[in-house]
């Protein structure tokens, strides 16, 4: 997995670790950026140099097999053409992609340049996205959710997670979108407000599913009940929101 660093132990590469470990994984984890952070907002970013991280890859992939590959926030452009770079060396791995460009607090974590790079070259390699309704509008370049992520079907990618956590209403409401007539959906009831690290974990969880040979819509279904557990659990760490306990025991 490639993720930021969040000193607040809610989201990025703390919440990948934690879930995929949870969910019977080992995790393999390649640090993007470092941020400024806590359970509020985003403040900053730096990304990792991304010769460092292509020498990561593949120190990693020649000792370990890679059985899915999960990405959140990507620093720069240079590591999104690393990740490509390395993706079509090791076809096959289902690619499961946060598209993380803003915190829930508002915090920008990608740039134009970056978008541009994920739209362009990135997003088409994936099995799935995950983007939240912000990031779907963004992405798919129209307000209008199901239209949006027909045009980022349209470019490649091969089925888009349109997730609700980020609305409003009894249910949180995640619709899958891809090739088939009619998109499928999964509701679950909504606790409380927002959550850090929400967006992080269902993506990471989804890609542990894979990696233990879960169908797609199998692998949706595990990640959503882990998540609202670990938000029913939720901690209370700082003086923003919530982080959701993603070490409680799990049993598939």
């Amino acid at each position: 997995m490639l993720s930021g660093l969040d000193p607040s132990g809610g989201a990025g590469i703390q919440a990948d670790i934690q879930a995929i470990t949870s969910l019977g994984c080992h995790p393999l984890p390649v640090l993007t950026c470092l941020t400024v952070q806590d359970t509020t907002n985003v403040y900053g970013a730096e990304a990792v140099d991304a010769e460092l991280i292509r020498k990561q890859l593949k120190c990693v992939a020649d000792d370990a097999p890679i059985h899915a590959i999960k990405t959140g926030a990507l620093g720069n452009a240079a590591i999104v053409d690393v990740l490509v770079e390395f993706i079509g060396e090791h076809p096959g791995i289902p690619l499961i992609t946060d598209p993380v460009i803003k915190a829930a607090g508002g915090g920008d974590l990608a740039d134009d340049e970056l978008i541009t790079a994920m739209k362009q070259r990135l997003l088409p390699l994936a099995e799935m996205i995950t983007p939240n309704g912000i990031e779907l509008a963004m992405l798919g370049d129209n307000a209008d959710p199901e239209q949006a992520a027909r045009q980022l079907l349209e470019t490649g990618c091969s089925s888009v997670l349109a997730t609700g956590g980020h609305g409003t209403g009894l249910h949180i409401t995640n619709t899958l979108f891809n090739h088939a007539p009619d998109p499928m959906t999964w509701e679950i009831e909504r606790v409380g407000g927002e959550y850090h690290g929400t967006g992080c974990t269902l993506a990471a969880a989804i890609a542990a599913g894979r990696a233990c040979g879960l169908s797609q819509r199998a692998a949706i279904s595990q990640a959503q009940n882990y998540v609202n557990r670990a938000i029913l659990h939720a901690l209370e760490v700082g003086k923003g929101q919530p982080v959701p306990d993603r070490g409680i025991p799990w049993e598939r």
